[in-house]
């Protein structure tokens, strides 16, 4: 448990720069392209890595190795950061302050920006929308291996087939979805992310046996929908911030942006766990699973109430220069 919060902790800190650094070099780019071309690299890469994993593992049978062989490539990409020149974008500001001046300068910067109604919303839309939602995936993940006797290598395909959903979705997202007001895009997409729950219902219930459909192949195709929905519903906000940030502030807004995103995630998970213990799901009984999943999608349903909070705009329309006009939208 200590190397998995070891794991998990270089894993958030990564994420949060790597948005910041994706942020601050989107600047010299078309608004929001960046954002998009990374959230699709991001999406092949674990859909790589989980299918280049789950085979060495079901190949070789060694899991020693398949964690020395992730660990080596985390030390080669360790080697190429250490070896890339650092070039800073233009800002003579910063330069020609000491270290505190920078960091008091993009503190009062960022609270500036955040406290702009037209980011606030809908930062706080998409925080609490995350937040709120009980997150029951290790229930899940104990009912599906201890309950159903399902070969772990098949809940990790699952996991491949997620990663496909989200990168086919990012490219339809880029080339017809982001003409859609964002208010109507996230309303849809909030509420199909509801629905999908009623997938792990179904399993949960065992209706898939009623329609022939085997927990193998239910749990391969539908198993990761919610999740991959939930990545997903990310984009759209990364692209809107990215026009509405304030010169200057866009690598510090999307590093908090990024760690307000793991906290709600946190907060899901202890949710999803009291959850779990306050109905008496257990490793001996799974009888109450499937009212926890009604309490997810109910849940999920909930911020649908203060949709408002996002703007009724086309992501492809904001622009820096119009943001105003977004304040009464």
């Amino acid at each position: 448990m200590a190397c998995i919060l070891l794991s998990n902790l270089g894993a958030s800190v990564t994420e949060v720069v790597g948005d910041a650094l994706v942020a601050e070099f989107s600047k010299t780019q078309k608004a929001g392209e960046l954002q998009s071309y990374a959230f699709i690299a991001l999406a092949a890469g674990a859909l790589l890595g989980n299918l280049s994993g789950g085979f060495f593992l079901l190949k070789t049978q060694e899991p020693k190795s398949m964690f020395f062989t992730f660990a080596l490539l985390l030390t080669i990409q360790l080697a190429l950061s250490l070896n890339t020149k650092e070039i800073s974008l233009p800002s003579p500001d910063l330069v020609q302050r000491s270290i505190s001046e920078n960091l008091s300068k993009q503190f009062s910067e960022l609270v500036t920006a955040i406290n702009e109604e037209r980011i606030f919303y809908p930062l706080l839309w998409i925080v609490a929308s995350t937040a709120l939602v009980p997150l029951l995936s290790g229930s899940s993940f104990c009912f599906q291996t201890q309950c159903l006797n399902l070969d772990p290598s098949i809940i990790g395909l699952s996991k491949v087939m997620g990663q496909l959903m989200v990168l086919s979705a990012t490219v339809i997202y880029n080339r017809y979805l982001k003409r859609i007001p964002m208010r109507s895009l996230i309303f849809g997409v909030q509420t199909v992310y509801a629905l999908s729950f009623l997938l792990d219902l179904c399993l949960a219930k065992q209706f898939n046996l009623i329609l022939g459909i085997s927990n193998e192949i239910y749990v391969l195709c539908f198993s990761a929908l919610a999740e991959a929905i939930a990545q997903f519903k990310i984009l759209p906000f990364t692209v809107l911030f990215s026009r509405l940030c304030p010169s200057g502030c866009e690598g510090s807004l999307f590093a908090f942006f990024a760690s307000v995103l793991c906290l709600s995630s946190i907060f899901s998970g202890i949710f999803g766990v009291g959850l779990a213990s306050f109905i008496g799901v257990s490793s001996g009984d799974y009888s109450s699973l499937p009212l926890g999943i009604i309490v997810q999608i109910l849940a999920a349903l909930v911020p649908l109430g203060w949709i408002s909070c996002v703007p009724n705009v086309r992501n492809c329309d904001v622009t820096k220069k119009g943001a105003r006009r977004l304040k009464g939208g």
